[in-house]
């Protein structure tokens, strides 16, 4: 699929203090000479601060990377995970529509999306606060359907638990990420049948998800943060 950038572009795009920090140390990672080793990482961070990727941005981070603006672009436009239009300003939903979704439900995820949100891909909903679209797999096919939300993913859903999430971001709430349906991982519905021993009953959530909702460090959780923050500027 041919990917533009947007027809409206910021007139500039800078690292806050912290994230230029944050991404000096990337590029520490790598070898003198390979520092454009650190591109996907750096446009993950300036989509994150921004919620999408500009132009501005890309060519901010090219020369960061001391790499030319076409091949920082390249990156930009062939990775999905890198949105270049604006989207939803508290949560862009990607719908899974491979073969295990697919079977499994995922076009009543699609159709709720287009009633709750947009009736077209990639189009803000009303209050700006939402937008969605379909994608490739997304590797979570033993919780299938399921849809990704900024890095969070949401497994084993159907169309109500997809509604409540919608409904609890635009609450300014954010559902706990991962499986919906009390599954820890991606074990059998019915219940672990080896490894019983490994089963922490502490944690609520799986590792990965326990550890996301425990820093908040997530982009669904920084669009909540923006949303409310703009809220509070609008009352004063």
């Amino acid at each position: 699929m041919l990917r533009r950038l947007h027809h409206d572009q910021p007139d500039s795009f800078s690292f806050t203090k912290e994230n230029l920090t944050w991404a000096k140390n990337q590029i520490k990672k790598y070898p003198k000479g390979r520092e454009a080793s650190a591109i996907i990482p750096l446009l993950w961070r300036a989509q994150e601060q921004e919620g999408w990727l500009t132009r501005p941005a890309i060519e901010y981070v090219s020369q960061m990377l001391d790499m030319a603006f076409i091949r920082a672009l390249e990156v930009a436009s062939f990775y999905f995970m890198f949105q270049l239009q604006p989207v939803g300003g508290v949560a862009h939903v990607q719908v899974c529509g491979t073969t295990s979704c697919m079977i499994c439900g995922s076009e009543e995820l699609a159709e709720i999306c287009k009633k709750y949100i947009s009736p077209n891909q990639l189009e803000l909903s009303e209050n700006g606060k939402f937008s969605w679209e379909e994608v490739e797999c997304l590797g979570a096919c033993s919780n299938a359907p399921m849809v990704q939300i900024g890095k969070d993913y949401y497994e084993d859903l159907n169309p109500s638990k997809l509604l409540n999430i919608l409904e609890e971001f635009e609450n300014g709430r954010i559902p706990p990420p991962g499986p919906q349906n009390e599954r820890f991982a991606a074990e059998p519905a019915s219940g672990l049948t080896t490894l019983k021993e490994f089963k922490n009953e502490k944690l609520r959530n799986n590792a990965s998800v326990d550890l996301a909702v425990t820093l908040k460090d997530t982009v669904t959780w920084l669009g909540v943060s923006k949303s409310k923050s703009k809220s509070k500027k609008q009352e004063n």
